[in-house]
């Protein structure tokens, strides 16, 4: 999200950096005051109020053919624990906070399904700056939710699901094999209490 944002930004002519340093700024402080991640979810896609989807998306694909040049874009252990899963027949779906500019070059990589996202809200091909549900924390879950309710021969306790933060401990404790990405040690601690013992991924 924030690496797209910059390079957005920066796309955009003389003074992007400075922009993408002070809106940072402006939503790490938030964070650090203890506003909630989906609050800062919101104020992030804020930015985009008044500029075309069409134009955000193309500078989405952009990005990713940028970034993903670089052998490490992916985590390498998350990209093979994928790979095993399509293997073995499962459908993938990206449970993200990011949106679809960045999502779907991502999931057409990865071969996932569907993606689960926060959706800014348009109107006449532009953002709103509006969001009507951030999918973070709680509202990952309430994604996963539903697309469970859709499809009623899946089983939750079947699924697998990958977090990098405690935000993802909502999502993660409706599927039977939650696994923590990264070192958050919140996360990670709170898997480690959940029987039997599930996994992490580096």
């Amino acid at each position: 999200m924030f690496d797209f944002l910059s390079f957005w930004l920066e796309g955009r002519g003389p003074g992007g950096a400075q922009r993408y340093r002070e809106i940072h700024h402006g939503l790490q402080k938030a964070a650090d005051a203890g506003v909630p991640r989906e609050e800062i979810n919101r104020r992030f896609y804020r930015v985009y109020q008044g500029e075309a989807a069409d134009e955000v998306a193309a500078a989405g694909q952009r990005w990713f053919t940028n970034r993903a040049a670089d052998p490490d874009f992916f985590i390498h252990s998350t990209m093979r624990a994928l790979h095993a899963h399509r293997a073995a027949g499962a459908q993938l779906v990206l449970v993200s906070g990011s949106f679809e500019p960045c999502l779907a070059p991502i999931a057409r990589t990865v071969e996932a399904r569907l993606i689960l996202c926060t959706r800014p809200g348009t109107r006449g091909g532009r953002y709103t700056g509006h969001v009507p549900e951030p999918v973070i924390g709680d509202g990952k879950a309430r994604a996963v939710r539903r697309l469970l309710d859709e499809h009623p021969g899946v089983r939750a306790e079947d699924c697998w699901a990958y977090g990098d933060h405690l935000s993802d401990l909502p999502m993660l404790r409706l599927v039977g094999h939650p696994v923590a990405v990264g070192d958050d040690p919140s996360l990670i601690a709170a898997l480690a209490q959940r029987q039997p013992a599930e996994g992490t991924l580096a």
